[in-house]
């Protein structure tokens, strides 16, 4: 329960990100490398994905690390650890799928302990978090997990597929049902209020930085490739992690008991299981004029 709460001390973090799937990754792996006043980010993760911006699992896995590259370039951390992830989704529930970043993240995670774990914030399917568990089950107790994924346990239509759980729910399954420290940050109905728009951008992100700039014209050309108007706004999900890092007046959290996803996307819910966070609110204001004066700053 003491490592379900948002911590009030430095904290060793790692992010696992499918960064080429859209837009939103960018910002988080910027944000997360910027908030130094909280975090020691310790290494990077790519995850695997597939859609129209990757035709197989590997394909988005690559792509992802190349873009992890790109981005810490223009943070100023070119040479930063980040290590290839899984290039295909779990088979089942038993068995691992070997990588670079699932053997880092166990080593990584053996060396804390309960009392100063290892903090995996995870913003794709949770393939990587996964293998590590199963490679490496003693890991469960050195590491708190803080993913976003799933909609909100209250949204109506719940078996809505959510991209990050659907595309590998055994692997959402592993990690639900592993006991470690999970925090969950929900898309429909909780992250999905992290929305910014183009006027915003401008104001804050272009002409910044050469981060900043590049920001800005990855999601105007995403907005418009989408079909976006003047009036297009976009939501940034993957930020949530970071800000939930960084404490309770950015996003709020209760303790439920923990569901576990089902592989006709919906949960299932049990009072007598172990306990889990999920958040229920996000300070989208406050989430995004703290990323701005970051990114202005690099």
């Amino acid at each position: 329960m003491k490592n379900l709460s948002q911590p009030a001390d430095i904290v060793n973090a790692v992010l696992d990100t499918d960064t080429y799937n859209e837009i939103d990754d960018q910002f988080a792996l910027a944000y997360f490398m910027l908030s130094t006043e909280k975090i020691r980010p310790q290494a990077i993760y790519a995850a695997p994905f597939a859609n129209q911006n990757a035709a197989t699992p590997a394909e988005g896995m690559e792509k992802s690390y190349e873009e992890i590259l790109r981005v810490l370039e223009l943070c100023g951390h070119k040479g930063f650890p980040a290590y290839r992830g899984s290039k295909t989704y779990l088979p089942d529930e038993k068995t691992p799928v070997e990588s670079d970043a699932a053997r880092d993240l166990a080593k990584r995670a053996l060396a804390h302990t309960p009392d100063d774990p290892l903090y995996v914030l995870t913003i794709g399917c949770i393939t990587n978090i996964a293998s590590a568990l199963l490679m490496e089950p003693a890991i469960r107790d050195r590491i708190v997990v803080v993913w976003l994924g799933g909609q909100a346990h209250s949204w109506a239509n719940l078996k809505w597929a959510e991209f990050n759980m659907v595309q590998d729910i055994a692997a959402a399954r592993v990690v639900f049902n592993s006991g470690c420290a999970l925090v969950q940050l929900p898309c429909m109905g909780v992250v999905s209020h992290l929305m910014t728009t183009e006027p915003e951008l401008r104001e804050h992100c272009k002409g910044k930085s050469s981060l900043g700039d590049y920001l800005y014209g990855i999601t105007c050309h995403a907005a418009v490739h989408d079909g976006g108007n003047d009036a297009w706004s976009r939501v940034i999900w993957d930020i949530s992690v970071v800000a939930w890092l960084l404490g309770d007046k950015y996003v709020k959290d209760v303790t439920v008991p923990a569901p576990l996803p089902t592989y006709d996307n919906g949960y299932l819910q049990d009072a007598h299981r172990h306990a889990m966070k999920v958040a229920y609110f996000v300070n989208r204001d406050g989430i995004f004029l703290d990323l701005f004066k970051k990114v202005g700053k690099v």
